[in-house]
């Protein structure tokens, strides 16, 4: 490849990883990847969990979650370290289905292993284990709320 095409290769690159970092702030997601004709580009914006937390409690109906996510939100709950976090993107719901008690409340004491939530990621409802066992301190997501990657959702102490 001359010199020639490979400028006019990357300014085709630069125009497509602009047209994708637009669809970002169109759509609100937080990372998109395409991969075309071998050429593979992933563009990604950070979020500020901080922000994200502080907004749940605020939107929630009165209840005992809101206390607890109120408390977490003076320290970063990402750098607790019974923090779990969510090891994918997708929906995180507290119950396996609408109607049901959810698998854990604050101040509940889970077991290693025991499921937390779940993570719908591709149609797939994933559970999500407990790394270690202690009592629920935290729930730092409501049902239904969207997740991304590495995102705090529940803090075990």
């Amino acid at each position: 490849m001359t010199a020639k095409e490979q400028g006019a290769a990357s300014g085709s690159e630069q125009q497509l990883i602009r047209e994708l970092a637009e669809l970002l702030n169109e759509t609100g997601l937080s990372e998109i990847e395409i991969e075309k004709a071998g050429l593979k580009i992933r563009v990604a914006r950070t979020i500020s969990i901080q922000s994200a937390v502080a907004a749940a409690p605020a939107a929630a109906a009165p209840g005992a979650a809101a206390p607890a996510a109120a408390k977490v939100t003076s320290a970063d709950p990402a750098k607790h370290p019974g923090v779990v976090k969510s090891p994918m993107v997708g929906t995180a719901y507290r119950s396996s289905e609408p109607g049901i008690p959810p698998f854990i409340d604050i101040g509940a004491r889970v077991s290693q292993g025991d499921t937390l939530l779940i993570i719908e990621a591709m149609k797939t409802m994933n559970q999500i284990p407990a790394p270690h066992s202690g009592k629920v301190t935290a729930i730092l997501i409501e049902n239904g709320q969207p997740v991304e990657f590495g995102e705090p959702l529940v803090i075990i102490e």
